[in-house]
């Protein structure tokens, strides 16, 4: 039995079931806060990991959108959920070549990750919530931040919760699921907010679903593989589906422009991927086969290029950002 299970046990047994979205946040919270999960030898690999290109072409959107919008001097880099500082790293190279030369922002709550994402991006400054950025210009992307947030569960109008049944944790009813985030439709109007307020654009990559619907999303990996959501409570990462047409909805109702929902493959191969996969080959032929095999995982349907999902949230101000069509 893992630490936070008995921790759990110890709070049900006293306070009785507790809802799906206290589960996710307990489990998520214990979870980022005692380890770096990414990689292969971690739990998962995220795309920044596979290949600088997609860090790349994330940088070079930003400095497009910068440069469009009259180059702002106050404008920041802010990521939200920064992983090991990978991305930052390999967008902020592209942005540093356009003449971007304003402060790293990182919303982080991890002690373990913020000290890898110190070693990539020392000169970031660190923040434990989205109310915390400065009221500035945002360049700001969140990859596989959504979908760890997390999500409340209701069957027939009632609240799914999480109990102790025959020695085990359990939910305490089956059926139709139908899921929402507060906690996610929340950051979101924060970042739009304030983006509405002082300019700005903001990219948001994740695996979900473009319209609202009835479905169980909830789930769990554990060394690359799927695990049963309630069992190692702590030990695994737990995520749900980004509902995207709730993200575009909680954006809207600040004020914000959205762009429809792309496929990550779609949207890289129109930035250029293709182009910057030869020019890395040519650059290192003896690595030729692996920058081939790192744009087929990212953008091939069967991959990642169907699975993940892009949306931008941006001012009204601001030129919508390439790659969208």
């Amino acid at each position: 039995m893992t630490p936070l299970e008995c921790a759990l046990r110890e709070r049900i047994s006293a306070d009785g079931p507790i809802s799906v979205e206290a589960f996710m946040e307990a489990c998520n919270a214990y979870y980022y806060a005692t380890r770096d999960p990414i990689g292969e030898r971690g739990d998962f690999t995220t795309a920044p990991e596979i290949s600088q290109m997609f860090g790349e072409m994330v940088g070079a959107t930003l400095a497009d959108c910068w440069r469009r919008a009259g180059k702002p001097s106050d404008a920041v880099y802010a990521e939200l959920g920064p992983g090991r500082g990978t991305l930052a790293s390999d967008a902020l190279r592209m942005l540093r070549a356009a003449g971007f030369s304003g402060e790293v922002h990182f919303v982080e709550t991890s002690p373990v990750l913020r000290q890898v994402q110190h070693q990539n991006v020392p000169a970031a400054i660190w923040h434990d919530s989205i109310e915390d950025l400065p009221a500035k210009p945002l360049l700001l992307v969140a990859n596989e931040f959504l979908d760890a947030l997390p999500v409340r569960q209701h069957v027939a109008g009632i609240e799914r919760r999480v109990l102790i049944a025959a020695g085990g944790l359990a939910f305490d009813r089956d059926g139709e699921i139908v899921e929402t985030s507060p906690v996610r439709d929340d950051a979101v109007a924060a970042i739009a907010t304030c983006l509405v307020a002082k300019g700005g654009v903001s990219l948001f990559i994740d695996y979900g679903y473009e319209r609202t619907g009835p479905g169980d999303t909830f789930q769990a990996i554990q060394s690359h593989h799927h695990t049963p959501v309630l069992a190692s409570p702590g030990e695994q990462d737990l995520t749900a589906h980004v509902d995207f047409e709730a993200v575009a909805k909680a954006a809207h109702d600040q004020g914000a422009l959205v762009t429809p929902m792309v496929d990550q493959g779609d949207w890289l191969i129109r930035l250029g991927i293709e182009a910057r996969t030869q020019s890395l080959s040519r650059a290192n032929p003896d690595r030729s086969s692996d920058i081939q095999a790192a744009l087929d995982r990212l953008t091939s349907p069967d991959q990642m290029g169907a699975l993940f999902k892009v949306i931008a949230i941006l001012s009204p101000d601001w030129p919508a950002p390439a790659g969208f069509a």
